[in-house]
């Protein structure tokens, strides 16, 4: 799979996503940096366009495979001052799960998982954001990113200065990505 966001701030991006992903950026380019994940399965790429940053899209996440590897990223992300919220022994989406949130710097919010089993009912809180939801089809909405951005400690390597530009970096049908 692969995604691709506009961000405000590049380097922030970069800082954030090296934590969060606990790797460093496969390529960084003036306004573009992107990962390559084996696990999950994941390109993202980053354009620097702080015109395009929408963050209230909804949100992005992963389903990790075992409980240890929840519980390592968890870790990883708490180690970072990640971490949102954790929600452990839940049933939203009609699936019982243990999980955890972060919200990127320009808000982007991220569900990590562990799927234990299907659940026929959804935990009373989920359920009524379900049933007050009907009309939009929306199932277990997390709560709206929070204004405050986490501050991340600095990271052990340096970026290029992507300059102040504000246009595309990288269009539709280009090579770029």
């Amino acid at each position: 799979m692969h995604v691709s966001l506009y961000v405000a701030d590049l380097a922030a991006t970069v800082n954030f996503y090296t934590a969060f992903f606990g790797q460093p950026a496969t390529k960084i380019k003036p306004g573009y940096a992107k990962y390559v994940l084996d696990a999950p399965s994941l390109i993202i790429s980053f354009v620097q366009n702080p015109e395009r940053v929408h963050s209230n899209f909804g949100h992005l996440g992963f389903q990790v495979e075992t409980l240890p590897e929840l519980e390592q990223r968890l870790a990883t992300a708490r180690q970072a001052g990640l971490v949102q919220r954790e929600e452990m022994g839940t049933s939203c989406c009609y699936a019982k799960q243990d999980k955890f949130w972060v919200n990127d710097p320009d808000g982007t919010e991220w569900e990590v998982y562990y799927f234990h089993e299907d659940a026929e009912f959804n935990d009373p809180r989920y359920q009524q954001e379900y049933d007050a939801a009907a009309d939009t089809g929306q199932c277990c909405i997390a709560p709206a990113a929070t204004a405050a951005v986490p501050v991340m400690a600095p990271m052990a390597f340096t970026l290029v200065d992507t300059g102040t530009s504000t246009g595309a970096a990288c269009t539709p049908g280009g090579t770029c990505c």
